[in-house]
């Protein structure tokens, strides 16, 4: 009978393969299924057939957006955010008064370039910053201020 290859299972070497996937760009078929999200969401606000959760996964890239850009991966500018935050706000106001959700053509632009932005992130951030923006942006869900949360990172 064949004898198997037992697998090296030293934790010095699991933790240098964790380290070294960390230092790299997340695994393209995630980074895709992220962005069609975004984009999905993007299209049904676009053509007024979006939901609450369509404009939720919108905010979310969209914050994750500024939390990557400030960590040094693609550009994206407080005044853009702060628009973006306030179209945003608009479609929230909208949908919970009228029950269509959706997005202006100006929304729509805005969010597209935040999609893109976003896009390139996926690709090119590694994925230990997209893991720390994230848990930056649960904390921020959870109740704390991006101050405490840049307080406790210090």
């Amino acid at each position: 009978m064949a004898k198997t290859t037992p697998f090296n299972r030293n934790p010095q070497v699991a933790r240098a393969r964790r380290a070294k996937t960390l230092l790299l760009p997340m695994p393209r078929a995630s980074a895709d299924g992220l962005s069609l999200q975004v984009h999905i969401a993007l299209d049904a606000l676009r053509r007024g057939c979006g939901n609450v959760h369509a404009a939720q996964t919108l905010t979310q890239a969209m914050i994750l957006t500024g939390l990557l850009a400030e960590a040094g991966y693609g550009t994206a500018t407080f005044d853009q955010m702060q628009s973006a935050e306030s179209v945003i706000s608009e479609a929230f106001d909208r949908g919970r008064d009228t029950g269509v959700w959706m997005l202006d053509e100006d929304g729509f632009a805005q969010f597209a370039t935040i999609a893109t932005t976003y896009d390139y992130q996926l690709q090119r951030a590694p994925l230990s910053v997209i893991a720390d923006a994230s848990d930056r942006l649960d904390r921020f869900r959870g109740g704390e201020s991006f101050e405490q949360v840049a307080r406790k990172r210090a």
